[in-house]
């Protein structure tokens, strides 16, 4: 996990849908290509990736409808609020990524918005299958039973 200390690193932004809606395969880290004014406004903490996904196209992997808020100093050299953003990763881990969406029918979807050590934006992608709406409820149910069990467990200490 990232040092608390440092004021550099920090979490901007969670999908915590994410790992309700899909089984994450596998995650991999990747940098993004931002303006100066995105830079800044994710320094504020104005950002959602709930809703946003990454694609392959052209042999590029791009951020679809992420947001990041707009930074009102720099008013007319600001940036759009939800465009599309390269994503930086290896060429092997592209071609990885390709094969997966192409032949598996995987899904690439943003976990994790974050400044790294260094004070660089770096965005934390999984590779994920849908889950189906019975798997939904399971994972639900599941979490409602390591509560409760965790409830009678305190109870139990306590008593």
């Amino acid at each position: 996990m990232v040092a608390k200390s440092d004021p550099n690193s920090k979490l901007i932004a969670e999908n915590r849908r994410a790992r309700f809606d899909y089984h994450i395969e596998s995650d991999l880290e990747a940098g993004i290509m931002l303006l100066g004014s995105e830079v800044k406004s994710l320094r504020q903490g104005g950002s959602n990736i709930a809703e946003s996904y990454a694609s392959v196209e052209g042999g590029e992997l791009w951020l679809i409808n992420g947001y990041i808020a707009p930074y009102l100093p720099a008013k007319t050299w600001g940036h759009e609020e939800r465009r599309r953003r390269k994503l930086l990763v290896s060429r092997k881990e592209l071609s990885r990524l390709w094969n997966a969406v192409g032949r598996e029918g995987m899904t690439i979807v943003p976990l994790k918005l974050y400044f790294n050590d260094k004070g660089v934006v770096k965005l934390k992608l999984g590779v994920a299958k849908g889950k189906k709406l019975t798997d939904k409820r399971e994972t639900s149910a599941k979490r409602d039973w390591d509560r409760q069990k965790a409830r009678i467990m305190k109870q139990n200490h306590q008593g």
